[in-house]
């Protein structure tokens, strides 16, 4: 399976941005994908996740500013930014797997990760 993430960039405080996930390779039609980012010097941290069901699950800091959707006849991913914060600065991880028993927001639910793209927020 590859990940590959686009669309990071550069963006003043409350402005917007869209990120993109295409994921291929699968051989199994129940996997799920989901957006993780890492600020310098903290833990990776789940921003949202879509499972194979349907069953969608956001972090509580991003609830009612960030929307993830999928479009699957591209077989992509989407992370919707809305009133972006300052605190929001990370690099921005697409990660994916194949699992019956569809994943949460925890990074040890995927096996298979994109490069990263660096989202910065300025006030």
């Amino acid at each position: 399976v590859q990940v590959v993430e686009s669309g990071g960039g550069s963006v003043q405080a409350g402005g917007s941005l869209r990120l993109s996930c295409v994921a291929s390779g699968f051989t199994d039609w129940r996997y799920c994908m989901g957006w993780f980012r890492q600020a310098p010097g903290k833990e990776r941290e789940g921003v949202a996740t879509f499972n194979w069901d349907g069953r969608t699950t956001s972090a509580d800091s991003v609830k009612g500013r960030f929307t993830a959707s999928k479009d699957n006849s591209k077989n992509t991913l989407y992370l919707f930014m809305n009133n972006l914060k300052p605190e929001d600065t990370a690099v921005y991880y697409c990660a994916a797997a194949e699992t019956r028993w569809g994943c949460g927001l925890g990074a040890n639910d995927y096996n298979h990760w994109g490069q990263g793209t660096q989202v910065t927020v300025s006030s």
